[in-house]
């Protein structure tokens, strides 16, 4: 939204002719005075209060503006589409279009460090925590599965041969993913072991 420029016999009743212009509360307009008010003297020479306001971006509008941007930059074309559950602090972000692999890069690095971007943009513009979640393809679904899968024929291959497997490194959402999928299995246990963005999963043998 475009500021508007209001004026009024003082700051503070511009301020209130803003928002009652924009339908909004003083809480959720900015401004800046673009002068202030002056009663002159006598009434000779008084000039009222002007500002420029307009309505605070909701976290969405911020998030889809960013996005914009990011993608154009990237030369990306993709729709944007976010939902928010009723009173979470969660922004569900699926970028949809043609071609979105550039997006999800290898073992989705690329939307992992979207995802991480965005968030760092929303927390130093919000005071309100918000946590967003990004997903193209429905990858993050599909990667879960993948990984489930392969942490039971890890944990088999385990079992029969009695040593300890070393996975490839990745990701914390990965690792959770992997950690989830044996935390009750009655044979065998995992860690993680090295430094980010090396740190990796094994799985060992329970004592």
């Amino acid at each position: 939204m475009e500021f508007i420029e209001v004026s009024g016999k003082t700051v503070e009743d511009a301020i209130t002719e803003a928002t009652v212009q924009l339908g909004a509360t003083s809480d959720e307009i900015i401004y800046e005075v673009v002068q202030e008010g002056s009663t002159g003297f006598l009434g000779i020479g008084s000039k009222p209060a002007v500002i420029k306001a307009k309505k605070k971006d909701s976290v969405e509008d911020f998030v889809r503006d960013f996005l914009g941007k990011v993608l154009e930059a990237m030369e990306v074309k993709a729709e944007i589409i976010i939902t928010k559950p009723e009173d979470e602090k969660v922004l569900d972000v699926d970028l949809q279009g043609d071609d979105m692999g550039v997006l999800i890069g290898k073992r989705g690095q690329t939307l992992d460090s979207l995802q991480l971007l965005t968030n760092l943009a929303v927390h130093k513009n919000f005071e309100d925590y918000y946590k967003v979640k990004m997903d193209t393809e429905n990858y993050r679904k599909r990667r879960k599965d993948t990984l489930e899968n392969l942490a039971k024929n890890i944990a088999y291959k385990v079992k029969r041969t009695k040593r300890p497997v070393s996975l490839e490194p990745m990701n914390p959402f990965e690792r959770r993913v992997i950690h989830s999928a044996l935390q009750n299995d009655k044979y065998v246990t995992t860690h993680s072991e090295g430094e980010d963005p090396y740190r990796y999963v094994v799985v060992t043998l329970k004592k």
